[in-house]
């Protein structure tokens, strides 16, 4: 397949973004793990093929130049953070849209996915930059969390959401889904509004999300310092100092 990359869309650190006609290539880094890659092209095919959700089909796994790439089909429409940003009179709307997708999302079961509480046990007990005690306050925590198999997106954000034209809703890049409990899918989603500084639309969010599942919000509550650390295990110096914060387990007995 002849791929065209004269019209990049995204860059981030690891990976630019183009668009070729109908298609999205996803073009990584050189020396970027490929079992990175092909698990995200893994994870992309089981939810496609085990649920009815609106994602992008994975067309091809590709290399370019010495460099993996993945081949999608392109969803034409406008993310909703892009939305959010240019109507914030529409907030409220946009959130419930927001939350019913993630809450259908979690309504499906892919039992071949990883599962989040292995995941987030790895990566907490794996971190260099979090202290032995806290470690095993988190581990102790997480291993009585409730274990579910819902569908957990692990990036949920509004730029992962595109509305197209007509009003249809996608879901892209599913690179760190697992199934697991939704809560702790939707700790990570209020963590990611907090981390750009939106602290008004987090709270709003969970609010929200609470209402909708039917879930506590103190339930969801006490898988932030989880989640926190499992996110700051990746080592981002510009995160560290927020999400230490978040991971003084005692403010959430």
């Amino acid at each position: 397949m002849y791929l065209n990359l004269d019209n990049p869309i995204a860059q981030r650190a690891t990976k630019t973004v183009y668009k070729d006609g109908d298609k999205t290539i996803k073009l990584f880094v050189k020396d970027y793990s490929k079992a990175n890659i092909l698990n995200e092209a893994l994870n992309q095919a089981r939810v496609e093929e085990g649920t009815d959700l609106n994602i992008p089909k994975l067309l091809e796994v590709s290399k370019i130049d010495d460099r993996w790439a993945l081949v999608l089909e392109h969803i034409e429409g406008t993310p909703l953070d892009v939305l959010m940003r240019e109507h914030p009179e529409k907030m409220e709307e946009y959130l419930n849209t927001f939350v019913d997708v993630q809450l259908k999302i979690q309504s499906c079961t892919v039992p071949m996915l990883n599962r989040m509480n292995e995941k987030y046990s790895r990566k907490i007990s794996e971190a260099n930059n979090i202290t032995d005690n806290a470690k095993y306050e988190l581990l102790q925590r997480l291993d009585g969390m409730k274990k579910h198999n819902k569908v957990c997106h692990g990036d949920y954000n509004p730029s992962n959401v595109i509305i197209k034209e007509d009003g249809t809703v996608y879901v892209i890049d599913w690179a760190h889904v697992t199934q697991g409990n939704g809560s702790g899918d939707a700790a990570r989603t209020f963590l990611l509004f907090s981390m750009e500084g939106k602290d008004d639309i987090a709270k709003r969010y969970l609010e929200l999300f609470s209402q909708k599942s039917g879930i506590e919000y103190e339930t969801i509550q006490r898988w932030i310092p989880i989640v926190a650390a499992s996110q700051m295990s990746k080592g981002r110096p510009e995160e560290q100092e927020f999400l230490s914060k978040w991971i003084d387990v005692i403010d959430y007995q």
